[in-house]
């Protein structure tokens, strides 16, 4: 026997290899109805994974392909077709409600989310967008961003500048990052919370000191600091 593994003496005497290898069968064959079920459940997950993700490419495709005549409407600013359809093809509503588990159903919450708010139709606006998500570097915080927007004009403050600050929070760039900061400020003034309006533009003149946003920051800043000191 081993002294190191004296459990793996099998591995190097043919008679105990053969001993193991009758235990194993012997296990089998008592054992008979648990091996085959649990071989069975092993089989059936592999074929169901398998199955899901043709399922999954497949639909995709579809929503692709009927998604496709709806972003062209909504591009041409015909936002009642490109979210109901024209009679021929389904628009975006319909796409997102029947394909929502694939990339262009998803996709097609976003177009539907962005339609509804050009709308005014902000709580149904909110619920679409609500329902995107995505791993992108830029469509994710857009989303938050647009969802921000709703709330702004439903005079909904506090919940504009909670998915303001998503937005910024979402993978930070020096592309947009600044502008949704900008509008966490206003949403933050409108709520009359003055002290983190101004937290907010020193974050964008001291981080994003480049940008566009940089400038009109430091104006609303000293606006907003000047009314402070007269009240």
């Amino acid at each position: 026997m081993s002294k190191k593994n004296p459990g793996l003496d099998f591995l190097e005497d043919p008679d105990a290899l053969e001993g193991k290898l009758e235990e194993v069968g012997d296990f089998v064959q008592q054992n008979r109805t648990i091996v085959l079920g649990v071989v069975g459940v092993i089989v059936a997950l592999i074929v169901g994974f398998f199955g899901y993700r043709y399922y999954q490419s497949s639909q995709d495709e579809t929503a692709q392909v009927e998604l496709f005549p709806s972003v062209y409407q909504f591009e041409a600013d015909s936002l009642n077709k490109a979210l109901n359809g024209d009679g021929k093809t389904p628009g975006l509503l319909a796409v997102a409600d029947n394909y929502g588990s694939t990339k262009a159903g998803d996709l097609a919450s976003f177009y539907a989310g962005v339609a509804l708010l050009k709308q005014g139709k902000y709580d149904a606006a909110i619920e679409r967008l609500n329902e995107f998500s995505s791993s992108d570097l830029l469509v994710q915080a857009r989303a938050y961003a647009l969802i921000g927007d709703a709330y702004m004009e439903k005079k909904s403050y506090d919940e504009a500048a909670d998915h303001y600050r998503k937005a910024a929070d979402y993978k930070p760039n020096k592309f947009f990052t600044a502008g949704y900061l900008l509008k966490l400020a206003v949403a933050h003034e409108q709520a009359k919370q003055n002290d983190k309006a101004i937290e907010v533009y020193n974050e964008i003149i001291d981080k994003y000191a480049q940008s566009a946003e940089a400038v009109s920051a430091k104006k609303y800043k000293s606006v907003l600091e000047a009314a402070v000191g007269e009240s």
